[in-house]
């Protein structure tokens, strides 16, 4: 796909995600929630939540899933800091991985954006209090740093069955973590859908970014 047209699908992709969130917010709103907390789409989400409830043994699945995430984007981390540490230029590491470490960043800016911005609460009480539900920060996760990791794998893994092995791990623990999270019943459906939609919006933002850093290297 030419980059042009990855920026066109990047542009669609955020404004699906924008006009969803809207919808999310503002369609089939009735206070659903614990301590009558509004919640939009409330006639699915009503069904669903009543149809799971709330199951800790998969809670305690995606939590450790989740930070087993962050094994990713430490091995990353390594690599760039390694790079760092013998070039003694940080502009010297790899223009992947400083993209990498970016889009990091971006997801960070994304999950304290939603923070602050409530859309709506969880369908339980955690400890006791009311948490940010929209859109689900593992799912986010989990889409994000392993789909971002599957992009660019093949630049530092070189033998072929290891990074066949390193993908499969990847898109497994993705998969895995997004059901469980799911199946736990700490989200509403619609948030889960959410973090699943911006998800993909993000990482076509990094794969869009990714594909104008590719040409600029073969120009040069």
């Amino acid at each position: 796909m030419r980059k042009d047209k990855f920026l066109k699908l990047t542009i669609t992709l955020i404004v699906i995600s924008i006009i969803y969130t809207i919808l999310v917010k503002t369609v089939d709103v009735a206070s659903i929630g614990p301590e009558n907390s509004a919640v939009g789409f409330a006639g699915i989400n009503g069904y669903l939540r009543d149809l799971l409830g709330y199951n800790n043994t998969w809670y305690k699945i995606s939590k450790y899933l989740g930070i087993l995430t962050f094994a990713i984007v430490a091995n990353y981390g390594l690599v760039g800091l390694k790079q760092w540490y013998e070039r003694k230029n940080l502009f010297l590491v790899d223009k992947r991985i400083l993209l990498l470490g970016a889009f990091y960043i971006l997801l960070g800016m994304v999950y304290i954006f939603f923070e602050k911005v409530i859309i709506n609460y969880r369908p339980f009480l955690h400890d006791g209090v009311l948490e940010a539900s929209y859109p689900s920060s593992h799912t986010m996760l989990a889409i994000c740093i392993c789909l971002s990791s599957v992009l660019i794998s093949k630049y530092y893994i070189k033998n072929k069955k290891n990074l066949k092995i390193f993908n499969i791990i990847s898109i497994v623990l993705m998969v895995l973590l997004v059901t469980t999270r799911f199946l736990s019943g700490v989200h509403w459906f619609t948030d889960i859908l959410g973090g699943i939609i911006i998800s993909v919006t993000l990482i076509n933002v990094y794969s869009t970014a990714l594909k104008y850093t590719e040409t600029d290297k073969k120009r040069i």
